[in-house]
């Protein structure tokens, strides 16, 4: 992911909608016409807007070990 490219997204705060959540806004439709590389790349944007570049590169794993009887 360019580091350039991800320092320079805000999230525009003023920008606010209300819908209904069964109105069909093509919203789906868009994500389902994109390929999962696209997808995975915008996750990856939203990602670092919210918690930053300096953030964990991956995701964290968690181990847990469950006894059984």
């Amino acid at each position: 992911m360019n580091h350039d490219l991800s320092s320079n997204l805000k999230v525009d705060r003023k920008a606010f909608s209300v819908i209904s959540l069964t109105d069909d806004s093509g919203e789906k439709a868009y994500w389902l016409a994109r390929t999962p590389q696209e997808r995975l790349q915008q996750v990856e944007i939203l990602r670092r807007i919210n918690y930053g570049i300096k953030s964990a590169a991956r995701l964290q794993r968690i181990l847990e070990i469950a006894e059984r009887k």
